[in-house]
């Protein structure tokens, strides 16, 4: 799917994004805003003045509510107001070491919330696509050493990953009783890897952690050193979610249901080895192993993409190294006072355009294969 397909058909199209406020939707929305979409985000404030959304002045871009998605009233207020086309669901509690803290919040948001987003979607004749994203923790993870499938059985050892496996639980729930033979709609539920990019301060994440300690010039400290993710750049699931926007208009009985958006098999790294990529594109600090004696975290968990490779076309562009060094670049350059804005704005265009040049030397090379 070219840039031409995507602008054609984002143009002038009315949006609504829960979560615009997080990391990845708050590059979700300016992606959305630089491809002509009309973008209603809902979401709580942003949590400090360095968060994406607030760093690029988002606000000034998109129209932005506050709100709560435990809050059904006010969400519906928000559907009806801005009358969306299309829905991109990624408001959620999205870490795992608050959720052992706060398992109820957790509970409540990302389970009693989506149930409110999809009650919303249900009764809003307006919504013709709806985007549920969740995660690749909603998988029963039994540390495979092959990936996971869109059929594999869900579950979670800690509350965030249960209640992503909920979350996904209700989806299927909706579509099978409300959404399944409703005429001109489609639904797809979208389960990413670990995503990484500029702008990202969430407490106990790997890359903020690193990007802080590095500016207080401490070592870095490694809970998990030989845990192993599958690391990829916002952008990439980022595209994936858009292409699915499109295809769900285009043809919603066939790109309905569940999708794999990971990385290739060589950004199968451990956070060892992301610390150590971080610190050479830095070009300074060291790495310290903290106590090991936190809450379970899973050692091992990648995604099957066969799916979206086949039927999406969909594929990753950027290698483990390439998303470290863009990501490590962002923060560099946002801390010596360049505008945040313009540095995301132009890693979407970078990108963009090496994702187009990816499909049409992938497309030229299908029509001339002379078998």
């Amino acid at each position: 799917m070219t840039r031409d397909v995507l602008e054609s058909g984002y143009r002038g199209t009315r949006v609504l994004v829960t979560g615009d406020t997080g990391f990845k939707g708050s590059w979700l929305c300016l992606w959305l805003q630089l491809l002509g979409a009309e973008v209603t985000g809902f979401a709580l404030p942003a949590s400090n003045s360095r968060d994406h959304f607030a760093a690029v002045g988002l606000a000034e871009l998109i129209r932005h509510i506050d709100g709560d998605i435990r809050d059904l009233d006010a969400l519906q207020n928000a559907f009806s107001e801005s009358r969306p086309t299309i829905v991109f669901h990624l408001a959620a509690q999205p870490l795992v070491r608050l959720s052992y803290e706060q398992p109820k919040l957790t509970l409540d948001t990302n389970i009693g919330g989506s149930t409110n987003l999809l009650e919303c979607v249900r009764t809003s004749p307006s919504v013709r696509a709806l985007i549920y994203v969740t995660s690749d923790k909603c998988y029963r993870n039994r540390d495979w050493v092959w990936g996971y499938r869109e059929n594999d059985e869900l579950g979670g050892h800690d509350p965030y990953s249960a209640s992503k496996a909920a979350a996904e639980l209700l989806f299927s729930s909706y579509f099978e009783s409300f959404f399944r033979y409703r005429s001109g709609f489609g639904a797809a539920s979208a389960r990413s890897g670990n995503v990484i990019g500029g702008g990202d301060w969430s407490k106990d994440r790997i890359v903020p952690d690193c990007i802080a300690s590095l500016l207080h010039g401490e070592g870095l400290k490694l809970r998990n050193p030989r845990s192993v993710r599958p690391w990829q750049h916002v952008l990439e699931p980022l595209r994936g979610y858009l292409m699915l926007g499109i295809r769900l208009l285009d043809d919603p009985q066939t790109f309905s249901g569940a999708w794999n958006f990971g990385p290739r098999e060589d950004s199968m790294r451990s956070v060892l080895d992301l610390a150590t990529r971080i610190l050479d594109y830095w070009g300074s600090g060291q790495i310290m192993l903290a106590s090991g004696d936190g809450p379970h975290e899973a050692r091992l968990l990648q995604l099957n993409c066969d799916k979206a490779n086949q039927l999406l076309q969909w594929s990753p562009t950027w290698s483990f190294d390439r998303t470290v060094k863009e990501t490590v670049h962002w923060y560099r350059e946002t801390i010596s006072e360049k505008s945040p804005r313009k540095i995301s704005q132009s890693q979407i265009e970078c990108y963009f355009e090496e994702a187009s040049d990816d499909r049409r030397s992938v497309s030229h090379a299908v029509a001339t294969d002379p078998r």
